[in-house]
């Protein structure tokens, strides 16, 4: 677990497969800049609430910072789901699409699991966008996970 200003966060970038993908968009100290402004803006948000708040406040909270801090962003934006190539008449909202193709879903639980991991993959699968942040501000200490396919 790697600290983003002395707060715990991962930020491995794994493909669906679970192999590091190698040749995203970076700045100077190695990190891809749309994510690190999400992240800087998540980070904010658990410095001035803490844990212990149920997800709506994390959204609330986020989108006013995104909004501070010049992310674009849309919120609960129904993104279709492909099944062979035919639109399923379900969607699945993302609690945030920003910069127009970052998937970002929040989370306020005591720890991730392999479970929202796999849930945020299957969402980049279904909808082919090739990046998602899978925030959590339920425990002491921010967690992030960064995934890509």
């Amino acid at each position: 677990m790697s600290g983003i200003d002395g707060v715990g966060s991962t930020e491995d970038t794994e493909d669906t497969e679970g192999h590091e993908r190698r040749g995203a968009p970076t700045v100077a100290n190695g990190r891809d800049p749309q994510t690190f402004a999400i992240l800087g803006a998540a980070i904010e948000v658990h410095r001035q609430l803490g844990s212990g708040f149920l997800e709506p406040v994390y959204q609330e909270a986020l989108a006013m910072e995104f909004h501070d801090q010049r992310v674009p962003f849309e919120r609960e934006v129904p993104l279709p789901v492909l099944y062979k190539g035919s639109q399923l008449p379900c969607t699945y909202k993302a609690d945030f699409v920003c910069f127009g193709e970052i998937i970002v879903e929040l989370k306020a639980l005591a720890a991730l699991s392999t479970r929202e991991q796999a849930q945020l993959l299957n969402y980049l699968k279904a909808t082919g966008l090739r990046r998602g942040l899978l925030i959590n501000f339920g425990a002491s200490r921010i967690e992030s996970k960064r995934m890509a396919r």
